[in-house]
């Protein structure tokens, strides 16, 4: 592949069923941890560690009220007949561990070597326990690393019984990941789901994560005479209550923030609806543009404003900025009445029909396009599907943190086999569409550490309210999705890969991603969860035409949503052409700042041409309502 700026080549969020791209969010920065006690100084009063026994006990029976709050709202839907949807989730978690379990097992020398090894750690921690206590320095058996916050309090270092209980647990934690590589002829996908389904049992069982065998929690429970756990305690029902009896874990202050009022802001105007989408065009603030216009596809599975957030934040304002005619597509919220709308509903009245109305509003048949993770794939297809049927309207394309080939698409793939994706579809076809919550669960799990747990302590054990935070907002803000187009995709992408090995059709076409020509600007970012650098690249060199693949700093989406004022990150680009991706990395060059400029100035290459800016609709179509539109206002 070649690129046009320079020779190329494809320049890195309860155990569902389900799977999707959308979205792996930064998390807001964890609160600095506050001093803590020398360990052996002489025990505090109650008066001087804030302990106020009389409100304390008060505390208590307030606690007590509380917690009866949280049952009776998990309860009460439970009470009129509803049921939860975990039992078939929890039979495969048991059965892909007993596998794990059954290679140990069988072998009885091999079990006590296991349990001799677990042993033989937890005494070595026990030996530098007591060193410690005897004012001996020692090595920690096992530590955690450096970037992980949920041992920053200086509690877990200075005080020997903290150390040894966070060593017990890293120890723990290790073995059983151990227990899992190390277990011979498993398949390699039930290997894959061993190790995320142990990672997560980790990640929950963590001493950070209790009252109890907290440092930090504890000197909170004792300075606010347990106020902190009452408060905890009402966020809980609360976020129970929000959840219909399901734990729904509130990351930010979702009232912080509203579409239309301070998200979502850049002027434009919906000029064409169907009951999948809207086509908003933006309003333009140059008085001359680029003659051929640009037409975003966002994923479905979550809403379009992940690229226009506040002003500073907004992709689709910088490119309007920059003389851009942009149309985006915003997706319907749908409901049961969409049931049967698949991959090529999506294709035909979502691609094609937007494609239809930019040309009529714009004065132009060629277009650029964008696609944005999921929404990249539906275009990546259509794209193939038009260059089999001879449609020639797209004339380059970009795509954002895409997959076209599944090989190597991480730790979604763990939800994704045959008996799984059977049970989520029957449980769709009860419905109709597939629960927002679900997806965003999964999303979650994929950095659990960073999206779970944090929120758990910070809302119910300390009792604080999370911080504002407009990406975790978005997040938040879930969509349904449609049985049939999720089917299509988790069978067609992530569990046999037939987009990529060409096997797959839209409305009776076969798709071949080879016959894909237009020239493509392919963007990565590093520390991607659900679409990793490696996948995009492979997918990317599918493609026969000119190919521009870049690497961003950061993740899913703050690597994506990087504006250049704020000089964060890095990109790299220009490595040597070829199919490996490592080699790839090793001879790309690396740049300071934010990788908008460059997919300027590579879209300026190809489409140099300017024309007067145009009108909203063109003179030829009668807007129906202001950007944002009110389908992206749908809450599930």
């Amino acid at each position: 592949m070649t690129s046009s700026a320079a020779p190329f080549v494809p320049s890195p969020e309860p155990i569902p069923s389900a799977v999707m791209p959308a979205p792996s969010v930064e998390s807001a920065p964890a609160p600095a941890p506050t001093a803590v006690p020398a360990p052996l100084a002489a025990p505090e009063t109650d008066e001087q560690k804030g302990l106020n026994v009389e409100t304390f006990a008060h505390n208590l029976a307030q606690l007590v009220e509380e917690s009866g709050k949280a049952v009776a709202a998990y309860l009460a839907p439970r009470e009129a007949g509803h049921t939860d949807d975990l039992a078939d989730d929890i039979a495969d978690a048991l059965k892909t561990v007993g596998h794990v379990a059954e290679y140990w097992m069988t072998d009885p020398q091999r079990a006590v070597e296991a349990q001799t090894r677990l042993m033989g750690g937890y005494l070595s921690v026990w030996a530098g326990t007591m060193k410690k206590l005897a004012g001996e320095p020692t090595e920690p058996v096992a530590a955690p690393d450096p970037k992980d916050s949920r041992f920053k309090d200086e509690g877990w270092r200075e005080s020997p019984i903290f150390d040894a209980l966070k060593q017990a647990y890293l120890v723990t934690s290790n073995w059983a990941n151990d227990m899992v590589k190390e277990a011979e002829g498993l398949d390699p996908h039930v290997r894959h789901k061993a190790e995320f389904l142990v990672k997560q049992i980790s990640n929950a069982v963590s001493p950070s994560n209790f009252v109890l065998t907290n440092p930090e929690l504890i000197r909170e429970t004792l300075s606010s005479s347990g106020e902190n756990l009452v408060k905890g305690m009402r966020n809980l029902a609360e976020d129970i209550s929000e959840g219909g009896g399901t734990l729904k874990i509130r990351q930010t202050d979702m009232t912080a923030f509203e579409v239309g009022r301070n998200l979502a802001l850049t002027p434009g105007k919906v000029i064409y609806q169907n009951e999948l989408m809207q086509l908003i065009q933006y309003t333009p603030t140059t008085a001359s543009v680029k003659k051929t216009p640009v037409l975003i596809v966002p994923p479905w599975i979550n809403k379009f404003y992940i690229l226009d957030l506040t002003p500073e934040k907004s992709l689709i304002k910088w490119l309007v900025d920059q003389g851009l005619t942009v149309f985006t597509i915003s997706w319907v919220n749908p409901d049961a009445r969409l049931a049967a709308k698949g991959f090529d509903d999506y294709m035909r009245d979502g691609i094609m029909a937007a494609l239809d109305t930019v040309a009529i509003a714009s004065g132009e048949r060629r277009v650029h396009t964008v696609g944005y993770c999921v929404g990249g794939t539906l275009l990546a297809s259509t794209l193939a599907y038009m260059a089999e049927t001879g449609d020639d309207r797209i004339a380059s394309t970009t795509f954002l943190t895409t997959q076209i080939d599944f090989t190597h698409a991480g730790d979604l793939k763990v939800f994704v086999d045959e008996e799984q994706l059977a049970v989520m579809e029957r449980k769709m076809k009860q419905m109709g569409y597939l629960e927002g919550s679900k997806m965003a669960s999964a999303f979650n799990m994929l950095r659990s550490n960073d999206l779970i747990w944090p929120y758990v302590v910070n809302n119910y054990m300390k009792g604080k309210a999370p911080f504002p935070f407009d990406l975790l907002f978005w997040n938040a803000d879930s969509t349904r999705m449609p049985a049939a187009n999720h089917s299509y995709y988790l069978r067609n992408c992530y569990l046999s890969n037939n987009i990529a090995k060409g096997k797959a059709e839209l409305a009776g076409v076969k798709l071949d991603m080879h016959k894909v020509s237009v020239p493509a600007y392919s963007l990565a970012t590093r520390e991607d969860h659900i679409a990793p650098p490696k996948s995009v690249y492979v997918g990317a060199n599918l493609l026969s035409g000119p190919v521009r693949y870049v690497l961003a700093g950061s993740g899913h989406i703050a690597g994506v949503v990087n504006p250049p004022a704020k000089n964060k990150y890095q990109y790299w680009s220009d490595g040597p052409i070829g199919p490996d991706y490592d080699l790839w990395l090793e001879g790309a060059q690396e740049r300071k700042g934010s990788w908008w400029p460059d997919w300027l100035n590579w879209f300026a290459s190809w489409h140099p041409d300017e024309v007067p800016a145009r009108d909203v609709g063109g003179g030829r179509l009668t807007p129906i309502e202001d950007a944002p539109g009110r389908y992206v206002k749908e809450r599930s």
